[in-house]
Order: C-alpha cells, then structure tokens, then sequence
C-alpha cells in the first residue's frame, strides 16, 4: 500500500505549513483579512514577525541570505495555504521585489545593510518607477540624479507610489545621463525617505483608502554607495524585478479564496431569502461557476510557469499572460461580489475603520471597497495593454 507521502512528496510539508497557519497567525488578524480591509505596515509587520522567528521571512530568497531555499512549488503551497487559512500576504516590495535586485546586482555592503532589515521586517519600501509622463513608457523618465562628490542630487517627480506614507525606503529609478538611448541613461538608486527634500503627498481614490502617493524630490542627496549596479544599469534591473513581479506565486491563491468568500456571500443570501435584492440567483452562480472555472485555468497556467521557471525555460510572454488575465480574473469575480453587496451599500462607503468582522453587513462594505481598488488591477503592475504587446512580441516577433 502506498503511504501520502509516497504519492505527494509535499505531504509532510503542507502538513507543517497548515499547523503553522492555524497555531501561529492570529485569529484578529485572520478576521481582518477576511473583512477584506486595507492591509497596512501594522498588519503586514505583525504575520513577518511570526514568519521570521520560524525562519519562513522570505520564500523566495537562498538560504545563504536568510531565505528558505524552498524550490517554486513549495513557494506555492505556502501561498494556497496561508491564502486559505486567511492569514496576510506578505508585503511584496522588500521581499519580492527590491530584495532579489539587491542580491543579484547589489555590493555586499549593501546586502549586509539592507537585507536583514527587509527580513525582519524592521525597514519597508515603496517603489519609486511611474512619473506623471512615465507610466507605461516608464524609460521616458526625467527624474535627475545629478553626481556632485560622493552624492547625487536628485530632482523630480514620482506618482502613484504604493505605501510612501509609510516606507523607510524607497528604491526609484533615475536619469543619470541624456546621451542615446534613453534607457541607457537610467540608474537605480536606495533612498531614505526621511531624506532632506522629499515631500509625500497621498493621492485621493475611489476607495477611499490612502495607499497611492505623489512624491517629489527637491535637491534630495543620496549617497553613491546606495546606487545598485553600475551606473545606466538601472533599466537592467527594473527588467530584472518586473520579470519576477508577473510571476507570483500568491496572486491566484488570493484570487481563490476571494472566490470563495463570494460564493458564501451568494449563499448566504439564498438562505437567507434575500436573493431577490440582487440580480437573479441563477445569473449571478453561473457567473460564479465561471470565474471559479477561470481560477482553475488560472492555477494550471502559474504551476505551468512555476515549472517552467524551475527549469529556466520560461517565456517573459507567459509571465505577462498570467498577469493580464489574473487582473480580468479578479475584476469579474469581485464585480459578482459588488452585484451581490453593491447597490444596498454602495452610497454607505466611508473610511475603513474599526470594522468588526463579524458583521455581514461590514463584509458587504469592504467588498464594495475591494471593488473599487481592483479596478486599478489592469493597470498596476504593467497595463493589459503593456502586457498584450509583450505577449505579442514573443509570439510574433518584433
């Protein structure tokens, strides 16, 4: 007879990570996840802590510098479990992002400087790429870095910043030169928010939650020795971590257990006869049944890439691919949520604070104001557009 563990060699793993789910995130905090609030610094810092002391900090890392050394699979099933126990994601910009640039492009100095505070969770970061005539276009970039002595000057603008009013750190891309082509002049640069110059200025949305910001830099000195790679490498880099952004592990996972939390909401309303204050039942189910098909397809493509990526054939179109349809994936599944819960709460949005879980009635709110900030799904991260003519590329040539 054959045992689990000689059909599934990750039984005993999954079986840890459950354990560790159950015992050691804590239930306030599941029910904040689960109300689909707006995680901040607190929340995020609070499960680190907790992944930190087991050694779990940063999946994705060598175990040389504090990672788990777990292969991509396991990093999945880290994420569908933790996903389904409801404990936080982790925050994506130190670990998943700035983290693997630095140790790939990054002196050891500043692995020894940056790394261990990105781990424990001590020091956050914001990413600062997007200026108001650099999205999608982002080598168009005119934020200055001006060398004088061992500093450089830096002058400019960067706009939609994800979590600046609460990040230590901020790793931005700038133009350290004008001569040909224009991603030749571009260099990445570490920059202490509490730098002398730096104006954070949050950027109202229809979510009514604070997590996009304006951030200007006024005559802002970085030293050299916080510029990552050599100098006109920045375009390298910000390939290097966009490449890796399109390929997470956590994004489908997250796509599912929000699928189930519509499905319960579905339920609930059946049962409770309230089925009639929504569009038809039966429409909004097969509406259901089709995005949970699509979360399927959605998981096969990512374990699909995962192995893939593992084996160091995978396509940059793939990874663009994924994301494109992940963000369409979410938007149709919360826009059942909103078709459930919207109309009667739609005009009851305000600030999302002190809400009890528990609630129906505050669940349907912070459904409404997930709907709201996913509409931002097919923009951050690369536009569907962006992703289309990557995909085009591959395919068709350029």
């Amino acid at each position: 007879m054959t045992t689990p563990t000689q059909t599934d060699p990750y039984a005993a793993f999954r079986e840890e990570l459950r354990q560790f789910a159950a015992e050691q995130c804590p239930e306030e905090l599941k029910r904040f996840v689960r109300s689909n609030q707006k995680i901040t610094r607190n929340e995020y810092r609070v499960w680190q802590e907790k992944l930190f002391a087991r050694g779990w900090a940063a999946p994705n890392w060598p175990v040389a510098h504090g990672g788990t050394g777990w292969d991509l699979q396991q990093r999945y099933l880290f994420e569908e479990i933790t996903a389904q126990a409801d404990c936080p994601p982790q925050y994506h910009h130190g670990l998943g992002h700035i983290g693997p640039v630095i140790l790939h492009f990054g002196t050891e100095a500043q692995k020894a400087r940056f790394l261990p505070r990105i781990l424990d969770g001590s020091e956050w970061w914001c990413q600062g790429y997007s200026e108001p005539g650099a999205g999608s276009d982002l080598a168009s970039l005119k934020t200055s870095a001006r060398r004088d002595g061992d500093h450089y000057v830096l002058n400019g603008q960067k706009i939609w910043t994800s979590h600046a009013q609460e990040a230590d750190m901020m790793y931005t891309l700038v133009r350290t030169s004008n001569e040909g082509r224009k991603q030749a002049g571009i260099s990445l640069l570490l920059v202490p928010m509490n730098t002398p110059g730096i104006e954070v200025r949050p950027i109202p949305t229809i979510d009514h939650w604070h997590h996009v910001n304006e951030v200007f830099l006024n005559d802002v000195r970085v030293p050299c020795e916080n510029l990552v790679g050599a100098e006109g490498e920045g375009w390298k880099c910000a390939k290097f971590l966009l490449d890796r952004e399109r390929l997470s592990p956590a994004t489908v996972p997250r796509l599912a257990r929000l699928a189930e939390q519509v499905e319960e909401l579905l339920t609930a309303r059946r049962d409770a006869n309230a089925a009639s204050a929504s569009p038809s039942f039966h429409v909004l189910l097969e509406r259901l049944y089709l995005a949970q098909a699509g979360v399927k397809g959605a998981r096969e493509m990512l374990l699909s890439a995962i192995q893939e990526e593992m084996q160091g054939t995978l396509a940059a179109s793939k990874s663009s691919a994924l994301k494109l349809y992940c963000s369409e994936l979410s938007q149709q599944i919360i826009g059942i949520a909103f078709d459930i819960a919207g109309p009667a709460h739609a005009a009851r949005l305000v600030a999302a604070t002190g809400v009890d879980a528990q609630q129906d009635v505050d669940l349907q709110r912070e459904l409404v104001h997930t709907y709201l900030f996913y509409r931002s799904r097919t923009i951050a991260g690369g536009t569907s557009e962006v992703q289309k003519n990557v995909i085009a590329r591959d395919l068709f040539g350029a």
